[in-house]
């Protein structure tokens, strides 16, 4: 790394031809954050207010003017909704942790992320994650590690396709974290990986995995992404494509024919037109159709949460069946599966070339 030290413990030093009195300097490493979309602190009223208002004020998931939404979100949303919202999450909260599912799940993820970059960097190579709204926060995580000597950061929002809602402002976020800081860490964010191999197997792994011991196979899979705005598309954000995409790349994957995986698009919010179709109408629609026995992942969550385990487990199961559905079958987001992790890692790897070679490149 560029700077050098004079150690006076492992790990803490001063810098070389410094004088005595300098502040002690970490030694130098790489970071790596993974990054979600955040969670409440819990489910009581004030908690999943203070939550929603942070996630519902980004004007990267709502873009109306201000002054004109503020009012409506303070005044009128944020009266009712934290109690609906707290109500879906106490129906799947991890009440042994205390802590939301989606909570548990990212830091499995990344401690066993974390092992496999220490079995391949050593030390050089600190794993962090953080969250885009909630605990714990962008900022803390970041200053955190550059308090402890991470001089260049990799950070890693986990979602394979590039959205505005999702990605930009999680690397939003993270910048406004670095406009704080007195130093700043060189920082690369990861762009969407819905194309990875690695990602790719283990999202058909996952299908093949659920579908081997079922005695009635689905007539049909529907891949349910979560929704936005129709006119993000028309204002240049690449979304809708990569999800159609990442639907025909896993059905390739499978080796399954053309109308065999579904598209649909759900968690519409307010009075737009979002992109379709949606989900909780689309498996209705097979029901009727007479597709008795369905089954729904959801390729864009890397980790399982309010919005796969209460809406589609609850919501979009019972649209199913109301409308004459036999067989709801969902395959749970690829959360902490090894082959998932792998993939990660590889696709980390990459973006770590020329800040860190592997511990056996430098014997």
């Amino acid at each position: 790394m560029s700077t050098t030290i004079a150690k006076d413990q492992p790990g803490e030093g001063r810098l070389e031809h410094a004088q005595s009195d300098h502040p002690p300097i970490a030694r130098a490493k790489v970071g790596v954050v993974l990054v979600n979309l955040g969670t409440p602190d819990n489910t009581d009223y004030g908690s999943m207010r203070r939550y929603l208002s942070e996630f519902l004020s980004d004007q990267r998931v709502v873009d109306y003017a201000r002054w004109k939404w503020q009012p409506i979100l303070q005044l009128i949303v944020l009266t009712r909704r934290p109690f609906l919202s707290g109500q879906a999450y106490k129906s799947i909260w991890n009440t042994e942790k205390d802590e939301s599912p989606l909570l548990t799940i990212t830091r499995a993820q990344t401690e066993k992320f974390a092992a496999q970059m220490q079995s391949l960097y050593g030390d050089e190579v600190v794993v962090d994650f953080c969250m885009r709204y909630g605990n714990p926060s962008t900022e803390s995580v970041l200053t955190r590690l550059m308090e402890n000597g991470c001089e260049r950061i990799l950070f890693f929002p986990l979602y394979p396709q590039y959205g505005s809602p999702t990605t930009a402002t999680a690397n939003d976020q993270a910048f406004r974290a670095l406009m704080k800081m007195k130093w700043q860490p060189a920082i690369r964010t990861v762009p969407a990986y819905f194309e990875h191999p690695g990602y790719l197997r283990a999202l058909a792994t996952s299908v093949t995995d659920v579908y081997e011991p079922l005695s009635e196979r689905p007539s049909k899979l529907v891949a349910s992404y979560h929704g936005v705005p129709e006119r993000f598309l028309h204002e240049g954000d690449p979304y809708h494509c990569q999800c159609q995409k990442t639907t025909r790349l896993l059905r390739e994957k499978l080796g399954w024919e053309k109308g065999s995986i579904d598209t649909a698009f759900q968690s519409k919010f307010g009075p737009e037109k979002w992109l379709g179709p949606a989900t909780v109408d689309h498996v209705a629609e097979l029901a009727r159709q007479g597709h008795k026995h369905i089954a729904v992942i959801s390729p864009a969550f890397t980790a399982d949460c309010v919005e796969t385990l209460e809406e589609i487990e609850d919501e979009i199961r019972e649209s199913f069946i109301a409308a004459g559905g036999e067989t709801f079958t969902y395959i749970p987001c690829l959360n902490d599966r090894d082959d998932h992790i792998e993939a990660l890692v590889d696709i980390a790897n990459n973006e770590l070339g020329g800040w860190v070679l592997p511990v056996s490149s430098t014997a």
